[in-house]
């Protein structure tokens, strides 16, 4: 019997075609028509080959509702075909017009304590609202059918930064829909919250809400799965968008932008549900480790994406959304756009085009601001659209490989933010952020992995934290190291399960026979301002009084105070468990000892402290993040793509200066 073959995945490469896409946001219904043509002029003067038009065109589209206004964006279409510049055309649904909410107010999200958001922002719509998502729908259709067949279509992004909550009633009824698919019954659901507790123990689904405003403490578990609902919910709005324009147009890729590192998203899923998986990325340019917080994004972004992945937005200079913002030093613009080609980016590209003259944005940079042509910012732009081209060709589509894996799940850091936790100092992004910081410093090149994903090509597996853990995953990490990998562990993980039950004994025992742990007394978490001793470094932020087993080594013990003497590290084996945070000096060095037993080693060895190397397929990237210049030993003879000189054991770096290196 023969079967038609599927067709295949759409992916980035169809869009880039061997090429670094190049350009940004552009939101030409802000400006009289007459511009529209000398916008066209700066983009081929500044090298760029991507726009995204109509993420918050909703009202223009449709000023009423069920009428279109299309002859707008029919201009920019061909004008942007014309000026050989391809469209990312966005879905216009993260902004409802103002008629909606007046028309149809169960539209409007309400807040935990049942207050509504009005119009006059943006993302003001309930997830889980029937009409909302039928006029999203109705708009799409026609949006994706007029423009399905137009040459300069080359991409579609649906929504925007999807973050909205909603605990309104609409809310409250998916809710409990979507908890009936989980648990079948109310009696699944109760042994799973724990209603036992508090006399909370439910005999009718109507009884049964969001985790509304409460007079004390709320259910962690009815918490825990609001918030994999709300993923969920959010999930469902951009599927049901994302399947209308595939049947228009199957053969391009569909995306939406993920905010880093965001709490509400559950990205990994995400991501299986993209063509396309994109970031938008904004670090603070007067904060000192901003270079290792844009790595970490980019590493997980990477991962998500399993190759090449998109930079959808960053900022051309300053932001307006911090106390103070600063703008980007000559050069910090260019120096970061590398780096996120260099960590797989095949797509660098800001919000926005131009800078805005009204509105909340004004004061957000465009890759045109406020000074025009002339002004510095569009001159590194050009400089950068100049240099992308040129190396375009060959890093699009490259990939990069990791010895080390840095496991990360969303399930896991919602069940430990909950209200009655042992320190509120414990942040899970701060603490995965610390550790990926250690090894970033080390030079050591790092994937992201979730718990129960294939981890066998990993010589060295890391895991920051992960309070919560299914079985599936905690047998996954024993396989990992049965099979001949290294595992290191800190402190609070394995302690629950997937419904933020605490594991008898205060960590799941097979994870304690992993580590060495006989038994697990205390948990002692540390004031702010509060160390612990230990005979190798300090420990900060948290301890354990732990016993070891006999079979285990104390790589360093606890000196003085309640601890003394008991485990800070502990090795089993290839299982290594950290029952402190060490400081950042210390934590370096012993990740990096562990590497290096495991036969993982930096990219490049000797970098000065502001240097950062990657490689990206044969490229070596270098990057200096230091506001002076640095000289830096490259074994070998290369080929400078930027500078287009040869390179033999020595490099030289201006400030925030940048070498692309072909052996």
């Amino acid at each position: 019997m023969s079967s038609t073959p599927r067709r295949p995945t759409p992916t980035l490469a169809g869009a880039t075609r061997g090429r670094v896409l190049f350009g940004g946001d552009y939101n030409p219904e802000q400006w009289p028509e007459e511009t529209w043509h000398e916008d066209v002029r700066l983009m081929r003067d500044a090298g760029v080959n991507s726009v995204t038009l109509g993420v918050f065109s909703w009202a223009k589209i449709e000023p009423r509702p069920g009428e279109r206004r299309f002859g707008w964006l029919d201009r920019l279409m061909d004008l942007m075909h014309e000026g050989g510049i391809g469209v990312v055309l966005a879905t216009p649904t993260a902004s409802p017009p103002p008629w909606l909410g007046r028309l149809y107010p169960e539209t409007l999200p309400r807040d935990e304590d049942g207050r509504t958001e009005w119009w006059g922002g943006r993302q003001h719509f309930s997830h889980s609202s029937a009409a909302y998502r039928r006029h999203a729908a109705a708009v799409t259709e026609d949006l994706a059918a007029r423009y399905a067949s137009h040459p300069a279509l080359t991409m579609w992004h649906i929504n925007n930064e999807y973050c909205t909550y909603d605990w309104g009633d609409e809310a409250a009824a998916r809710f409990r829909t979507w908890l009936r698919g989980r648990y079948g019954g109310l009696d699944a659901l109760n042994t799973a919250w724990g209603t036992a507790f508090w006399s909370q123990g439910y005999g009718d689904w109507e009884e049964v809400l969001p985790p509304r405003h409460a007079h004390y403490l709320k259910n962690p578990t009815q918490v825990l799965d609001f918030k994999r609902f709300t993923s969920d919910m959010l999930l469902e709005c951009y599927a049901a968008e994302r399947d209308i324009v595939r049947r228009h147009t199957p053969h391009l890729p569909v995306t939406t932008n993920f905010m880093p590192l965001w709490a509400g998203q559950d990205a990994w899923r995400w991501a299986e549900e993209e063509d396309v998986v994109s970031v938008d990325l904004y670090p603070d340019p007067r904060d000192p480790f901003a270079a290792q917080h844009a790595a970490l994004v980019q590493d997980m972004t990477r991962s998500q994406a399993r190759g090449p992945w998109m930079l959808m937005e960053q900022a051309a200079g300053a932001v307006n959304w911090r106390g103070v913002n600063h703008p980007k030093p000559q050069g910090l613009n260019r120096l970061w756009s590398f780096q996120a080609v260099a960590r797989g980016a095949d797509a660098v590209c800001y919000f926005q085009w131009r800078q805005s003259r009204q509105g909340a944005e004004k004061f957000h940079s465009g890759m045109v601001g406020h000074a025009g042509e002339r002004g510095r910012t569009f001159q590194e732009v050009k400089r950068i659209g100049a240099e992308l081209a040129a190396v375009g060709p060959e890093v699009a589509g490259r990939h990069g490989t990791a010895d080390i894996a840095v496991l990360h799940d969303w399930h896991s850091w919602w069940a430990g933010a909950h209200e009655g936790r042992l320190s509120t100092r414990v942040d899970y992004a701060d603490v995965l952020t610390t550790w990926h910081r250690a090894l970033w410093q080390a030079g050591l090149a790092t994937d992201f992995a979730h718990p129960e994903h294939d981890l066998s090509a990993y010589r060295m597996v890391v895991v920051p934290q992960l309070y919560a853990l299914t079985d599936a995953a905690i047998d996954n990490l024993l396989a990992h190291v049965r099979g001949g990998g290294v595992l290191v562990s800190g402190f609070l993980t394995g302690v629950a399960d997937q419904d933020d039950r605490v594991r008898a004994g205060g960590m799941d025992a097979r994870l304690r026979e992993l580590f060495g742990i006989r038994t697990l007394h205390e948990w002692w978490p540390l004031e702010a301002g509060e160390t612990v001793r230990t005979d190798d470094f300090t420990g900060t932020l948290w301890s354990e009084e732990i016993e070891e087993t006999e079979d285990a080594s104390v790589e360093a013990a606890y000196r003085g105070g309640e601890l003394d003497g008991r485990p800070a590290a502990l090795r089993n084996g290839r299982a290594w468990y950290l029952s402190t945070l060490p400081e950042p000096d210390a934590l370096r060095r012993v990740l990096t000892g562990i590497a290096a037993e495991a036969g993982v080693r930096p990219v490049l060895d000797g970098l000065p402290g502001q240097v950062e190397a990657v490689r990206r397929g044969e490229l070596l990237f270098v990057l200096n993040h230091g506001r002076e210049p640095v000289t830096v030993e490259v074994p070998g003879t290369h080929h400078d793509l930027l500078t287009r000189a040869t390179v033999t054991d020595r490099l030289t770096l201006e400030r925030y200066g940048v070498a692309v290196l072909r052996p």
